[in-house]
């Protein structure tokens, strides 16, 4: 599943963040209560519409792998596609083994719909261990439902 089989709201754009939009990338983050530690604009492709950046994601790269991180759409925008139009745009820039963490059944449903599919903390390359290893632990202690993923589709 790719991008291709997703289109964009009228008015809408896809394109690569600027120096500009990290503030409208920190607030989206923020807005989903996700790690804004590790927000570099660089890694970010956003979408605008209407003048506005109104969803976000990265793909970070780490030793061997890459991280699909930070996927946030406001909350006006969703159910519109553009989750789905920016996943399958990142998964089609990706140019390592591709990995996520995400919190919840119906995200890890959404992810398995790409080709993600549920890996072991064990299995990690060494490079994600350390960064998803502290949510694992989160996991156990909290009993919070997060899933590592990784990617298995076509590429």
């Amino acid at each position: 599943m790719t991008e291709k089989l997703f289109s964009l709201p009228i008015g809408c754009s896809l394109r690569r963040a600027t120096a500009q939009d990290i503030w409208s990338i920190r607030k989206l983050v923020l807005s989903a209560k996700l790690d804004p530690t590790q927000l570099r604009w660089p890694q970010f492709w956003v979408i605008e519409c209407e003048g506005e950046v109104v969803a976000c994601g990265q793909l970070r790269s780490f030793s061997r792998a890459q991280e699909l991180g930070s996927l946030v759409v406001a909350k006006p925008w969703r159910d519109r596609g553009l989750g789905a139009f920016l996943t399958g745009h990142l998964i089609e820039q990706h140019t390592q083994p591709l990995y996520l963490e995400c919190l919840g059944e119906k995200l890890a449903q959404f992810y398995r719909s790409f080709g993600f599919v549920p890996v072991s903390w064990k299995k990690l390359p060494r490079s994600l261990k350390f960064k998803f290893g502290i949510s694992q632990l989160a996991k156990v202690l909290f009993r919070l439902p997060v899933e590592i993923m990784q990617y298995q589709g076509g590429k």
